[in-house]
């Protein structure tokens, strides 16, 4: 009963009993941004959300989003997909009264959103909106193989930092200068959780697990040529990995893995509270 769904590029296995509820409104500045509008609008019912659209409804044209004002009153949460109408999503922000999902399509995004304390981060292709007041906690290693593998692990380093983990980075000591690595080894066994970010064939998270004592977080990358298969390779080593606590991402995830790295990074935290607490106990 698979269905796949040519603008969102998806293969949705929709449960055919499954009652959609709620009302997620998706909108797009221009017919450029649909494709990724799509895969959100598809993600989102096959996940049991109610889904409404409005597409190329930008700022030059914001007079077809004012027509429709009632459908954001309607609505429980807005995503809004814009590339260079930088400036739609705050403006969608002070029409609805629910929250406004922004995703970002180019980097000639971010800059409007300078008066919600919003940072775009153009290697991570990431618009993060942090809490001045929290303080990072613990330690979180993020380490690529190669320089093309920066993206996904600056994906990885906003989302767990936006979440509010102390985030470290050493990039570009893959295994054919391992060197670079070794001379940095202190640095992995001060870490709560190590993410490795790798393409080619990826044998870096290997490596790290065996050298740190902490959880290892592996990411592989599309990025590489020939029989890397858009990162499939990296992807069959790193499952095949024989070093002992190697947990193993989907190509390119730097976020699910930035997320995940701040969970167990969390944990870390909280068991070093107890052992603090239970010391001045005795």
């Amino acid at each position: 009963r698979a269905v796949y769904h040519d603008e969102a590029r998806i293969v949705a296995i929709r449960d055919p009993k499954r009652q959609l509820r709620g009302h997620v409104l998706v909108i797009t500045a221009g017919t450029s941004d649909i494709p990724v509008a799509e895969e959100a609008r598809v993600t989102a019912e096959v996940m049991g959300s109610r889904v409404e659209t409005i597409y190329d409804v930008g700022v030059a044209g914001i007079h077809r989003l004012l027509e429709r004002q009632s459908r954001l009153m309607q609505a429980r949460v807005v995503v809004v997909v814009a590339g260079m109408d930088g400036a739609l999503p705050s403006v969608v922000g002070g029409l609805a009264s629910c929250p406004v999902v922004a995703v970002p399509t180019s980097r000639g995004y971010g800059a409007s959103f300078g008066g919600l304390r919003a940072v775009y981060h153009d290697e991570a292709r990431i618009v993060a909106i942090r809490d001045p007041k929290r303080q990072l906690r613990g330690h979180v290693l993020v380490i690529t193989a190669g320089t093309s593998d920066i993206p996904v692990a600056e994906e990885a380093r906003v989302t767990a930092e936006v979440m509010g983990s102390r985030v470290e980075t050493i990039y570009d000591v893959g295994v054919a200068g391992i060197h670079r690595l070794l001379e940095r080894q202190s640095r992995l066994m001060q870490a709560r959780v190590v993410v490795v970010v790798a393409g080619m064939d990826g044998a870096l998270p290997s490596v790290v697990g065996g050298l740190a004592s902490c959880p290892v977080v592996a990411v592989p990358t599309s990025r590489g040529y020939g029989a890397s298969f858009g990162g499939l390779a990296a992807l069959l080593t790193m499952l095949n990995s024989c070093a002992a606590g190697v947990g193993v991402m989907n190509i390119d995830n730097g976020y699910g893995a930035g997320c995940l790295a701040h969970r167990i990074n969390v944990l870390g935290e909280r068991h070093d509270e107890r052992e603090v607490r239970d010391k001045r106990e005795r």
